[in-house]
Formats: structure tokens, C-alpha cells, sequence
């Protein structure tokens, strides 16, 4: 069976004779020949050049963190360890490692905004010092505490505008860190291509005593950031069954390929095996080409679950259910507020964070927001996504 895809480009030059000024010219074929293989597997000398571990690790920071996000038992102050230190985690692998979330969160080299990492600082401040207090008293309109119902008679634990801020944290990071790393980040000529990196990697210049070129663990970043917690990130049906673990992007990834969009992870991972291989064969046109399929089609998800969890609350609180509502609303703010970190192919994102900050305003109080502000902008999310 045959496991590899082979492309093959033909550039066409022109050859002038050496110090010879001639209107004649002749065209000369450059074939390269780009092959794909079945899976995300990359070899030099018989060894795997690709590596992402340091991805993998953020991925599993952020799922320590939602859990202490659905505890009373952390302070602001251990919060703010994990999130800015990368330290103070109940899995010791994950402390002294030098990775930390906050500083990859809206950090991307072609979009960053500091103001932005400040909103996640500020909800888990008022998590600590509001939601916790209050942690089994009743919620009611501008008062924190639990809130249950039939659909969820377990309850959630909410501030004082109906905020569940595990969810708006988490479903903010699947955007401001996942998401942007990927498309405003290693995907970007400014890491594939800063300093000699494209002449490094046409020469087969290794990064210091690594089995790499800087350029090919930079696109190993980025898939890391969808794929790095994978049991096995090489399988060849990740194009059809990722497996969507953890609480970051590719868990919706998995689910929008499973619903709103058959065959987005096929897509996707198929552009990023066909990046990778053609940084392998130095064509960095077909490199582009894939990044920018991976960047449109992934901030779809961000579209798509933004639209499927304001429509959510709608209907969950036509149905009496405040609590499941509440819930649902709470991963719709989330993800508005990843839209900012989307890229639409043209490096630009399909939401300004202005236009962010504005829909996130109108939507801030669950007790008074309205659904006619909801119900438009569901249509302009899918309207601007054509979902």
C-alpha cells in the first residue's frame, strides 16, 4: 500500500547567457518534488525530526488550571502561579519545565495585545475573591454564588453577572493561546522565516545540535498546539478521528468535524503534513499555501461554537433552565472573545478585538442581556465565517 503523496512543481526560469546581453532566452524546468506521507511522521537518517513537547506541556497546564477553576480550594495567588509561572501544578512534570501559559496567551508575533492577557488575569482575580466566598450561597442578579436547575441540578458557581468563569477562561484560551499561536504565530513568516531560518532551511542547517531546521520545529509548534495531546500524534486517521482530549482546541475541533463541518479535520491535517513536507523539499509557496488553508478552516471552529452557544443559552432559557443557560453563555463569551484571535487567510482576524470588546460588553450581564443582541450577532459570526 502506498503510504506517501508525491507533489511535483515545476518552476520555470529564465536563463541568460553569462556577461551576454540577448533578447533570446531560454526556459529551464526546476522540478521539486514534494512527498507527503500517511501520517505526521518526519525522518533524518532514519530519525524523527519532529518535536513539540513544550506544546504538549502548555495543553496540560491549561487543564490543571480549569480544574482549579472549578475548585474553592485555590487562591488568586496559586492561580496566578500556574497561569503566569508555569509552576505550582499537582503534576510535578509540569512545574520546573519554563513553559507558562500566560506568556503564549495573545502573544503571537503577528497579533499580541497585552491588554488582552490582562482580561484573563482579571477573571482570576474575581473567580478567587467573588465566586469562592460565595461558593454555596444562591446566585441571584449582581449577587455571586451557585446556581442550579433541572438541567443541571448539580449546579455552577457564578460571579455576580452570571458569569461560570472556568468556562469563560478556558473557552478565551482555546482562541487566545491555542488558536493564536497557531495561525498569528508559528504559522507566520515571522517565526517560519525570521533571520536566516529559510536559508538555514534550504541548506539543511540543523537548530544546534537538534535533528532539525528551526523551520521545521516551528511548524511543529504549531500542530502541537492542535495535536499535542494526542495519545499518538502520527496517526494517519487523525484526518478523520482526532481524538479531542483535554479542554483546549482540539477537543472542538473533533467536535465541529463530528457535526457542523464533515471533513474539517481531514483538511486540516492534510495541509499540515503537506506544509511540513514541502519545508522538508524547500518550497515555501506550497508552505504558505497550507498554512493559509489552516488558518482559515480552524478559526472556523471558533465561528461555529461561538454561534452554537449563543444559540444554546437562547434556547435554554426559553426552557426555564437558568443554570444550563448560564453555562452555555458562559463558553459562548469564551469564545467571542477568541474571534479576535482568528485569521482569515489574509492575516487578518474576522474580529477586530475592538469589535470583540464590544459584542463581550453587550453580552457582559447574564441577567439583563438581551437576545435580539444575541440573535444579531449570531447572524454576523456566520455571516463573516459563511457558516
Amino acid at each position: 500500500m502506498n503510504n506517501y503523496t508525491t507533489i511535483i512543481r515545476y518552476l520555470f526560469l529564465l536563463a541568460f547567457p553569462l556577461f551576454i546581453i540577448s533578447c533570446d532566452s531560454d526556459e529551464e524546468d526546476i522540478a521539486i518534488e514534494i512527498t507527503v506521507p500517511a501520517n505526521y511522521e518526519f525522518l533524518r537518517d532514519g530519525v524523527s525530526t519532529v518535536s513539540f513537547s513544550g506544546q504538549t506541556t502548555r495543553l496540560n497546564q491549561v487543564d490543571e488550571i480549569y480544574d482549579a477553576l472549578n475548585s474553592d480550594s485555590f487562591t488568586e495567588a496559586q492561580i496566578d502561579k500556574m497561569f503566569a509561572d508555569g509552576e505550582g501544578f499537582a503534576d510535578a512534570t509540569l512545574n520546573g519545565t519554563g513553559k507558562k501559559v500566560r506568556s503564549k496567551t495573545s502573544a503571537g508575533c503577528a497579533a499580541g495585545n497585552s491588554a488582552t492577557q490582562a482580561q484573563f488575569d482579571e477573571q482570576i482575580a474575581d473567580f478567587a475573591n467573588n465566586v469562592i466566598p460565595a461558593w454555596n450561597n444562591d446566585a441571584s442578579a449582581g449577587v455571586a454564588g451557585k446556581l442550579t436547575d433541572t438541567a443541571r441540578p448539580q449546579g455552577i458557581h457564578v460571579n455576580a453577572k452570571g458569569h461560570e468563569i472556568d468556562q469563560t477562561f478556558v473557552k478565551g484560551l482555546i482562541g487566545g493561546m491555542a488558536l493564536d499561536q497557531i495561525v498569528n504565530n508559528y504559522l507566520q513568516p515571522c517565526q517560519l522565516d525570521s533571520g536566516t531560518r529559510k536559508e538555514d532551511n534550504t541548506n539543511g542547517v540543523m537548530s544546534g545540535d537538534k535533528n532539525y531546521t528551526d523551520m521545521e520545529h516551528k511548524w511543529d509548534e504549531a500542530f502541537g498546539y492542535l495535536y499535542g495531546q494526542e495519545e499518538d500524534s502520527k496517526r494517519s486517521d487523525l484526518g478523520t478521528a482526532p481524538n479531542g482530549k483535554g479542554s483546549t482546541l482540539n477537543k472542538y475541533f473533533k467536535k465541529i468535524n463530528e457535526s457542523n463541518q464533515p471533513g474539517l479535520a481531514e483538511i486540516v491535517f492534510n495541509a499540515f503534513k503537506t506544509g511540513r513536507a514541502a519545508i522538508v523539499a524547500g518550497d515555501y509557496q506550497v508552505r504558505d499555501a497550507q498554512a493559509n488553508i489552516i488558518k482559515i478552516h480552524l478559526s472556523k471552529v471558533i465561528g461555529y461554537k461561538s454561534v452554537d452557544y449563543l444559540n444554546g443559552y437562547m434556547t435554554k432559557m426559553a426552557a426555564g433552565n437558568t443554570a444550563d443557560a448560564f453555562h452555555a453563555l458562559s463558553e459562548g463569551y469564551g469564545f467571542v472573545m477568541s474571534l479576535q484571535f482568528t485569521n482569515n487567510g489574509n492575516d487578518a482576524p474576522y474580529y477586530s478585538k475592538t469589535e470583540v470588546d464590544a459584542m463581550l460588553a453587550k453580552m457582559d450581564d447574564f441577567w439583563t442581556v438581551q437576545d435580539a443582541d444575541l440573535t444579531l450577532m449570531v447572524n454576523d459570526i456566520k455571516s463573516k465565517f459563511g457558516i
